[in-house]
């Protein structure tokens, strides 16, 4: 059988990683929301949040769009 949730039931591995990443720059969930859309991905402030607790699914668009707007690899947002 196959499982798509991380051994504590999260739907990612980068959640929390980008919680860090966002309170190191001093960043809001809505001000990286709105960075992200500027920068041309469309997400909200709820979909950063559920990113984030692990209740959401992260495409690897979005992963590239983080990685760039946090100034981050994409190994470092996985916590490789």
């Amino acid at each position: 059988m196959f499982r798509n949730k991380t051994a504590a039931g999260k739907n990612n591995i980068c959640g929390e990683n980008i919680a860090c990443f966002r309170k190191e720059m001093k960043l809001s969930q809505r001000a990286l929301a709105d960075e992200l859309q500027l920068a041309g991905l469309d997400v909200d402030k709820n979909a950063i949040q559920r990113m984030e607790s692990g209740q959401r699914f992260v495409t690897d668009i979005e992963l590239l769009y983080l990685s760039k707007t946090l100034g981050k690899s994409i190994d470092e947002l996985l916590g490789v």
